[in-house]
């Protein structure tokens, strides 16, 4: 093969790697509109200004469609003594609590948090399975990034750069008590592997004086 034949595949390997990577970066998009028309909320509770959405009581803002197979890529800031969550998988949003999967966001630097159990805070899956490691999360007032990778029945959170909840809901067998012995909170009887791995996305709003901020939310389907 002659220096030009060569030239001209090298060219055309760099030309497929550039789109390569230009379709992964575009992959994601932005999981509710600027105006959110395609989200399911009560416009009194929820606003987005500046990019920035918050609520102002609990009640939570949902996706229209529904989603399986996807990273959820978002950007969180707590205020002191923060309890929210990203919600997915979920079947029902009236009666999400029960039926669908929470990762936890929560202020771990506040006492309360600590006093709770590890499946309690911020970045777990709520009830079910702790992180590998406490306090990413930074202090109130500070933005953090976590990416949820759900695929099926295996879901992965990394919070702040550090993955700390690999998790298959295939495990969860039991209604009453996690694979790990510890108890799973009264009011989450159904057990995780019976749940479906596709549903809608939803925020939990406001806690009490607490605020939560979100921002930068984005999606790609796997």
């Amino acid at each position: 093969m002659n220096k030009l034949c060569i030239g001209k595949l090298f060219a055309l390997f760099v030309l497929c790697l550039g789109f390569a990577a230009c379709s992964e970066k575009t992959d994601f998009k932005p999981l509710f509109a600027d105006d959110l028309s395609n989200a399911d909320y009560d416009k009194t509770v929820w606003s987005i200004n500046d990019g920035i959405l918050t609520a102002t009581s609990d009640q939570a803002i949902w996706t229209k469609d529904q989603y399986e197979n996807f990273v959820l890529d978002l950007e969180f800031k707590n205020d002191e003594n923060t309890n929210s969550g990203v919600i997915i998988y979920c079947p029902d949003k009236e009666n999400w609590i029960p039926t669908a999967v929470e990762i936890q966001i929560a202020d771990d630097h506040h006492p309360q948090w600590q006093e709770y159990p590890e499946n309690f805070r911020c970045g777990a899956i709520y009830g079910h399975k702790g992180a590998n490691e406490q306090l990413v999360v930074k202090k109130p007032g500070e933005w953090n990034r976590m990416i949820i990778t759900a695929k099926g029945q295996q879901i992965d959170v990394e919070l702040n750069g550090k993955k700390i909840v690999s998790a298959n809901l295939a495990d969860w067998t039991s209604g009453t008590k996690n694979p790990d012995g510890t108890d799973i909170p009264t009011w989450l009887p159904k057990p995780y592997c019976e749940i479906a791995p596709v549903g809608y996305i939803g925020f939990q709003g406001k806690h009490g004086a607490s605020n939560i901020w979100f921002r930068n939310i984005k999606i790609k389907q796997l």
